[in-house]
Order: C-alpha cells, then sequence, then structure tokens
C-alpha cells in the first residue's frame, strides 16, 4: 500500500519485529521515542506509527495512553500481539568460548526479566544497561575484540550478524506485549504475517463528578448487554486529585446497535465518552529456538 510506518527504534527491536509481521511489505522508520512516533503521524511525515501499549510484566506503557489522550487525536487501527523472547548473542568470533564472556550488555527491562538465568549460569558478570536489546546487539557487533555478549530477540541477531549461543533465557514463558496501529485514516494490513483475532473497540470514559456509584453503573451498562471487557483501566486526567478517565476494551466490532446503546446510557448518565478505535487484532506466534539452559 505504500505506508510509511513509524516505530520505536532503533531497528531490530521488539516493535520492529512486530511491524515487520504486521506491515512486512512497507517501508519501517525507526524514531526513538513513543512521543517521537505519534509526532511523525500528526505532524504528516509517516503514515501510521506502531507502539507498545502493554507488558504482560511491566503493565501498560503509560507514556503512549497518556500522549494519545492528551497531545494526538489519532484513532487506534490495529493492535498485534508478540511474544518476548530474548536470547543470549555474542560475536561469530566467539561462538565457540561464549561462556567466558566478561559483560552483558542489555536494556534493564531485558536484563531484569533475565534474572535467573543471569544469576545461575553467567554468576558474577556485569550487566549493563543500554537504551534498547537492539543497540545492545549492535554495541556487541561494532566489537568484536571484546568477550561481551547482549540479551535481544532474533531479529537482533540477523540484523547486526550474532550467533544465539543460549536461546529463550527469559524467566517467564508467557512474556508478551501488545502494540497498536495508529493513524489518521483507515489501515489495511494486505501480507500481514500473524494470526488474525477478531475486532476490538476501545473507549474512553469519564465518569461525571460525585456521582456515587458511577463506575458500577458503568460497568452495568455492558455487562446487561453481555458486552466482554477484555481491559478496563484508570488513568489520571491531570486536572487534579482524584480525576480519572478510564479505558475500556470490548471484545467486538462497532455495531449498530450494542455498543452505541451503551455509550448513550453513559452519555445518559454524565459521562463522557470517545471512540479510540475499533479494529482487527492480531497475534505473531512463539518461534521456539531451543531451550534456555
Amino acid at each position: 500500500m505504500g505506508y510509511k510506518i513509524a516505530f520505536l527504534g532503533p531497528k531490530a527491536t521488539f516493535t520492529d519485529l512486530a511491524a515487520a509481521k504486521l506491515f512486512p511489505e512497507e517501508e519501517r522508520i525507526p524514531l526513538m521515542t513513543i512521543p517521537e512516533c505519534l509526532d511523525a503521524v500528526a505532524d504528516g511525515d509517516a503514515d501510521a506509527a506502531l507502539i507498545p501499549v502493554e507488558n504482560t510484566l511491566e503493565g501498560s506503557v503509560n507514556i503512549t495512553l497518556d500522549y494519545l489522550i492528551h497531545e494526538v487525536d489519532l484513532p487506534i487501527r490495529g493492535e498485534i500481539t508478540a511474544p518476548i523472547s530474548q536470547h543470549l548473542m555474542v560475536h561469530p568470533d566467539h561462538e565457540e568460548e561464549w561462556a567466558d564472556i566478561e559483560r552483558v550488555y542489555s536494556h534493564s527491562h531485558a536484563i531484569a526479566q533475565c534474572h535467573k538465568f543471569l544469576h545461575k549460569v553467567l554468576k558474577g558478570i556485569p550487566a549493563e544497561s543500554v537504551t534498547s536489546t537492539a543497540a545492545a546487539a549492535k554495541l556487541v557487533s561494532e566489537n568484536p575484540g571484546e568477550r561481551i555478549a547482549a540479551i535481544a530477540n532474533e531479529m537482533a541477531a540477523q540484523e547486526y550478524g550474532l550467533k544465539i549461543v543460549q536461546p529463550d533465557i527469559h524467566d517467564f514463558n508467557h512474556n508478551h506485549t501488545r502494540f497498536i496501529a495508529v493513524s489518521k485514516e483507515q489501515l489495511v494490513f494486505e501480507g500481514h504475517q500473524a494470526e488474525e483475532l477478531g475486532m476490538k473497540t476501545t473507549l474512553m470514559i469519564m465518569l461525571p463528578a460525585d456521582h456515587p456509584g458511577a463506575l458500577h453503573q458503568v460497568l452495568s451498562a455492558f455487562s446487561w448487554r453481555r458486552l466482554n471487557l477484555s481491559k478496563i483501566e484508570s488513568r489520571p486526567m491531570k486536572t487534579g486529585l482524584g480525576n480519572y478517565f478510564f479505558i475500556i476494551d470490548i471484545n467486538m466490532e462497532m455495531d449498530g446497535v450494542l455498543i452505541p446503546g451503551a455509550i448513550a446510557e453513559l452519555e445518559a448518565l454524565g459521562c463522557s465518552v470517545k471512540i479510540l478505535g475499533s479494529y482487527p487484532s492480531f497475534a505473531i506466534q512463539k518461534i521456539r529456538t531451543g531451550s534456555a539452559i
């Protein structure tokens, strides 16, 4: 389709991996922060942005939610969930003596996610944080004379010519990150390389002030219509203590009756409701590379 896709970079991050599956034929533009990605779409420098919104272990990515609500007006056009598989990789010159490495580099979250492996297999070896897992892989590739390793994904190993010497070293096997694609115009996901899970609709709801039982009434509007909510989360409005909005994910496409009826009921209660998007949901199947230890 000729899209330009801004993503949270650099190249070969987990966001890039997800973008490559969702937009395999499109131009991908790495940017260094989530606001930069969103601003690129708002300013017309990119057609869409793919950014992380939630992780199994870390929870919601607050900067994504806050920037979408407070700074830009960009609908959600799709989402993709990717498994987070961390691998230990070295320069090919050190593949045979990988156990003798002197330092490990990765993003702080990846280091924390591989604590058990580092403590058991590489006990006493310093682990140093860098800006991303891809940056760690790049650092290792550019310093072949040093006995160092990176923790990153398989895409980073391919991109920077490294050898995975210990695959799947993460502590938890069910770690996933959910990414959302946002754009001004509707997106077409032609040629995507992910499993289609169905449709979702996301709403932002602001409760009326000083209304006892308002949240219960909000949930009831969905409950009696048998609308399945996959997530509900509160975020501060940034207008004073105690002022919150709610993000609600509904496991169905925007229809002509049920969801509009729920919205009308909420507005009758004095709530403010904004549709953030009704979009397809995709998932990447985990690639098995072997045992961690």
